[in-house]
Order: structure tokens, then C-alpha cells, then sequence
């Protein structure tokens, strides 16, 4: 089988170096001013992560080779990208039978579509999987385990990557059928791991760090619930389990955004430094959007977009959540 890397970035790369040994070719695309030399004739990377992959892993940045014959097809972009890699991908004739994994968290500005959404708006026909759970990529390189949530409405797809894609000791794949909520789960925590930075670099203690994470799990369930997901995946890998770890690990990189808000720097500043995408910073201003839709409160979210977009203060922020009006606590059981 043939397995090909839609981005050579450090979540693209991550994936490629575990399966390698799963598949008898793999191939990573990436556009050609993103292939450094190295990459290339090496297939060594030190930055953002240090990265070497085997021999036979191919780098090219001719999209229609690197598809070619690929029985699975990993969509590792940003998602501020994945609409123009497949109209790409539709160009460089794809084929609806292979299947497309997409590895991506986020949700499309401003049309506020989740990435399988953008998927089938450009490639109707294609045989499509999500990817999504705690993998935090130094972890993963580091040969630590995880597991992850393939979900797909086809469960005979979703079970075809799973085992294509578990790697024995490492790498555990459990299949769900709820799209929804496996996309939604891993798309807006995001949003609450960069809240998570904020408070622990404000010393705000382990208490206030639970609440957060607790009341943003809150946010998440309150808006997937009314766009069609199933509350139980919420509480699963791709909802709580990457919840935990991003919320809880400097490795992440909404969690550094978060962190460098705090010390009051902009940001424009930190992701100039940071050198690499993190969602959560686009995604804070999706929930929001969506949740003015719904009519629904989500004030975790409201703050971490404020702190993103605005010149709050960190103190006037965190006054703000606090001395919100007092309700009920709702339950979802």
C-alpha cells in the first residue's frame, strides 16, 4: 500500500515518520519554497521539531505524483489551506475511491465550515476519514504512546484506516462514526488550551486551571451538541482526551500562544516567534461567530478572543470571567 502526506509541516512529518514502516511506499507533498534542502536529500528536518525519516520516503512537491496510486492520502495542512489543496487535489485527479484522512483541526473563516465540510464542497465524491486526538507530535516522536479517533460515516473506511494506520505499542486507532463530534472536539479546545497557557503563566493555581478546563469542556459541548454532535464523543479522545493534553502540556502550541498573552505580548509578535500555525488563535473567533449564531454564551472562548484580538489586559480579563453574572451549573447526563 502507498500512503502520501498532503504538508510537510511538523504534524505532516510526525505522521509520516510513524507509518512509514506501515506502508510499502510513502510519499510526502509539499509546496517547493516549503521543502528545505535538507528535507530533500536528507529527509532530516530540525526545525520546528527534529525530524529524520527513513530512505524510502519520498519528498516532492509535484502533487500529482505524490497522489498517484496512494491508497490512503493524509490532509496535514492548515486549515486556512486545506480549500485550495483540494481544488489542488481535484486538479491533479484524485480518484473518489482513495481515501483522504484529514489530520487537521480547525474550522474554515468565514464560512465557519468544518474541514470535512470544505472537503466535500470541493470534492463531493471522495472517500473521506477524520483523524483527531491527544497527539502532541514530540510525544509521538519521542516513540510515547496515544491513541486517536478515526471517524467516518462509512464505518467499513473508518475500520480500513484504523488498522492501515495503528502502529502496535505507539499508535492506537479507535473508529466512530460521528463526524461532528470528533471534528468539533478537536477543533475548539483549542481555543480553551490557549486559555489554559494564560492562567498558568498569570500563576492563577491548579484551581483555577480545573475550572477552565472544566467550563471550556462546557463551551465545546454546549455549540457541537446544537450542530449535530453526539455528547458522548465530546467525552472521548478527540473531545476531553485532547482536551487534557494540550491544556496541559507547554509542547503545545495554543498552550504557548496563551502563555506569551499573558506576558502581554501581541499577537502578531508570538506568531512571528512561534514560526508555526496554531489554530486556536482563528478558531477563538469561529466559536464566537457560531456561538452569535446559536445564541449561546461561551465566555471562556469570549475571553481568549478578546485577549487574541483586542488590547485588554490580562487582569481585566480575568476580572470579566469572574464577576460574570451567577448561574446554574448544567448537566449533560
Amino acid at each position: 500500500m502507498k500512503l502520501t502526506v498532503i504538508g510537510a509541516g511538523c504534524w505532516g512529518l510526525t505522521l509520516a515518520w510513524l507509518l512509514t514502516d506501515n506502508f510499502e511506499n510513502v510519499t510526502v507533498w509539499g509546496r517547493e519554497k516549503d521543502l528545505s534542502e535538507d528535507l530533500i536529500k536528507n529527509k532530516h528536518t530540525s526545525k520546528p521539531l527534529e525530524v529524520q525519516l527513513k530512505d524510502k520516503v519520498e519528498i516532492i512537491s509535484n502533487l500529482e505524483e505524490a497522489i498517484k496510486n496512494a491508497d490512503i492520502i493524509l490532509n496535514v495542512v492548515a486549515t486556512s489551506g486545506t480549500r485550495d489543496v483540494c481544488e489542488n487535489l481535484k486538479k491533479a485527479g484524485i480518484k473518489p475511491e482513495q481515501i483522504l484522512v484529514n489530520a487537521s483541526k480547525g474550522i474554515e473563516l468565514p464560512s465557519l465550515m468544518r474541514m470535512s465540510e470544505v472537503i466535500k464542497d470541493v470534492l463531493p465524491e471522495q472517500k473521506l476519514a477524520i483523524l483527531s486526538g491527544p497527539t502532541l507530535a514530540k510525544e509521538v516522536l519521542a516513540g510515547l504512546p496515544t491513541a486517536a479517533s478515526v471517524a467516518c460515516e462509512d464505518i467499513k473506511t473508518a475500520e480500513f484506516v484504523q488498522k492501515a494506520c495503528t502502529v502496535p505499542s505507539k499508535f492506537r486507532l479507535y473508529t466512530n462514526t460521528d463526524v461532528i463530534g470528533v471534528e468539533l472536539g478537536g477543533s475548539l479546545k483549542n481555543v480553551i488550551a490557549i486559555a489554559s497557557g494564560f492562567a498558568k503563566t498569570m500563576g492563577l493555581g491548579d484551581n483555577c486551571t480545573g475550572t477552565l478546563l472544566t467550563r471550556g469542556m462546557a463551551e465545546i459541548v454546549r455549540v457541537s451538541i446544537q450542530l449535530g454532535a453526539n455528547p458522548s464523543t465530546l467525552y472521548g479522545l478527540s473531545g476531553m482526551g485532547d482536551l487534557i493534553a494540550t491544556c496541559s502540556s507547554p509542547m503545545s502550541r495554543n498552550y504557548t500562544v496563551g502563555s506569551m498573552l499573558a506576558k502581554g505580548k501581541k499577537i502578531d509578535d508570538i506568531l512571528a516567534e512561534l514560526g508555526s500555525v496554531a489554530e486556536g488563535v482563528k478558531t477563538s473567533k469561529a466559536i464566537c461567530e457560531l456561538a452569535k449564531k446559536l445564541d449561546i454564551e461561551v465566555p471562556v472562548s469570549s475571553a481568549i478572543y478578546e485577549a487574541v484580538y483586542t488590547d485588554i489586559t490580562p487582569q481585566a480579563l480575568l476580572e470579566k470571567l469572574m464577576n460574570r453574572k451567577l448561574k446554574e451549573e448544567e448537566r449533560y447526563v
